[in-house]
């Protein structure tokens, strides 16, 4: 069964996680903005020459350009979409709507993954990553086997983000509550929210998800 997701949610909920998970599971199609960007950069394609001149200007790319970029990748086809870090705003939400009516798709389930800030908070000033194989640790729930080596891949090259610190953490939770929280509302009037425990542990969530899905 086809399937198209919004995983909501702040920063550090766990969205990338769960997203990866179905992936490997239902073999859906992760629609990453920041991927999306990074990889239309590269591409040397007409879109990619656009999102190139923006960037190296220092601005940030129009939803206009994103859309399109999400509009390439529907096309290529799936088993299912998952919209991860877009829509981020009410108007790119209705942009997004209007491109899955013209499509002939539908947008089956909205997942808001629920945190308390103060939890989460304390989840991502202890995160860190593999460098290699993008493995994600945390200093308390989930440190490596061996310090300094990843259980994935064996290597040294972990690191941790820039902005995962406390200051830099509120900043952007505020800005997620100012320009996407809306979101919730408007997809809950739609009928396609759920909502669900994103502090539970990563199987619980997982299952959670499922749940939903299963019901929409």
């Amino acid at each position: 069964m086809t399937i198209n997701i919004i995983l909501l949610g702040p920063p550090g909920a766990g969205k990338g996680t769960q997203a990866r998970k179905l992936v490997e599971e239902r073999g859906m199609v992760q629609l990453s903005t920041g991927d999306m960007l990074r990889e239309a950069r590269s591409s040397g394609t007409e879109m990619g020459k656009r999102v190139a001149e923006v960037m190296d200007r220092g601005q940030l790319v129009t939803d206009e350009i994103v859309i399109g970029l999400i509009r390439e990748k529907l096309a290529e086809g799936g088993k299912g979409f998952i919209f991860d870090g877009f829509p981020r705003t009410l108007a790119q939400a209705d942009a997004l709507g209007a491109l899955l009516d013209e499509t002939g798709m539908t947008l089956d389930r909205v997942i808001e993954m629920q945190v308390d800030d103060e939890a989460l908070v304390r989840r991502i000033t202890g995160r860190f990553t593999c460098g290699n194989c993008g493995e994600v640790y945390h200093d308390e729930t989930k440190p490596t086997a061996k310090e300094g080596v990843c259980d994935v891949c064996g290597s040294t090259d972990l690191k941790r983000r820039a902005d995962d610190n406390e200051e830099s953490l509120k900043t952007r939770l505020l800005e997620y509550y100012k320009k996407t929280s809306p979101l919730i509302g408007y997809y809950y009037a739609k009928g396609k929210l759920a909502s669900i425990d994103g502090l539970a542990a990563m199987e619980d969530v997982a299952a959670q998800i499922d749940k939903a899905l299963s019901e929409a």
